[in-house]
């Protein structure tokens, strides 16, 4: 089943293509392959046979239950790809700030993950087709437990709105929201406000204070998180007051004896 449709959003030129999938193996491999007929085109699904995450981590989700989607899109030209992190940001803060609306505690665990508490409720693949350094298209894959009652998954910590609050939401208002929310980001970077974004982040990072427990591949340690590199390199302070930098997946988040992998 497929469904086309144009929304545009209100006292704005912005206009986007939907289009609904019943079933495929994943939304950003069947996006690659559309052509960028509106601003932003979006695909949605109810259910993903080989849904995945960051650097092929499995994602789990029941038939109809969550948001399963991908958006396809031109960045701005001030965003190159040495600077591309700031996509990132803008989507993971979309995502939070929309959810902060249903519950409390909702936070960015970095990269891009979506925590309530210690629970992974949300999860973000981008995926940038470049020439030279400019980014001339980016895929966003984005995975949302909304309304799952029951992981199966040995996934360590999944939680979803509905195990949160106890109640059933709206799939489509939460992704309008969403994309509202974006939208402004996106706004706000071709404005070169830039900075504003970065400090939103930070202000909504998991475990943005305090000593906390990491692993690296020399054992566990304990630091804070000093700050995000723009290329998204994490800067973290250790006991000893040593900086250490770390790129994506060189260091996991320990919780009651559990490594979470970023």
């Amino acid at each position: 089943m497929l469904l086309f449709g144009s929304i545009m959003k209100e006292n704005s030129p912005f206009e986007l293509e939907l289009i609904r999938l019943k079933e495929t193996d994943s939304t950003n491999n069947y996006i690659k392959h559309l052509p960028l007929t509106k601003e932003m085109v979006i695909v949605s699904t109810e259910f993903q046979t080989a849904g995945r995450g960051q650097q092929g981590n499995s994602w789990e989700s029941a038939q109809g239950a969550n948001l399963l989607l991908s958006i396809l899109f031109s960045p701005p030209e001030n965003v190159l790809a040495n600077n591309q992190f700031i996509l990132s940001q803008a989507i993971s803060l979309a995502i939070q700030k929309t959810l902060d609306e249903y519950t409390n505690s909702i936070c960015i665990k970095w990269p891009n993950d979506i925590y309530w508490n210690n629970k992974k409720i949300g999860g973000i693949l981008i995926e940038n087709e470049l020439h030279g350094k400019k980014i001339e298209r980016c895929i966003i894959g984005i995975g949302l437990n909304i309304n799952q009652e029951v992981f199966k998954s040995p996934a360590p910590n999944p939680v979803s709105l509905f195990l949160i609050t106890g109640k059933k939401y709206n799939r489509d208002e939460i992704l309008m929201k969403i994309i509202h929310h974006f939208k402004s980001y996106i706004e706000l970077i071709k404005e070169g406000y830039t900075k504003a974004i970065v400090q939103s982040y930070h202000k909504v990072l998991y475990r943005n204070k305090g000593l906390h427990a990491y692993k690296d591949e020399n054992g566990i340690f304990y630091a804070s998180i000093d700050h995000v590199e723009p290329h998204g390199a994490i800067c973290m302070k250790d006991e000893s007051g040593n900086m250490r930098y770390y790129n994506f997946k060189e260091v996991k988040v320990i919780i009651d004896n559990l490594e979470l992998p970023n």
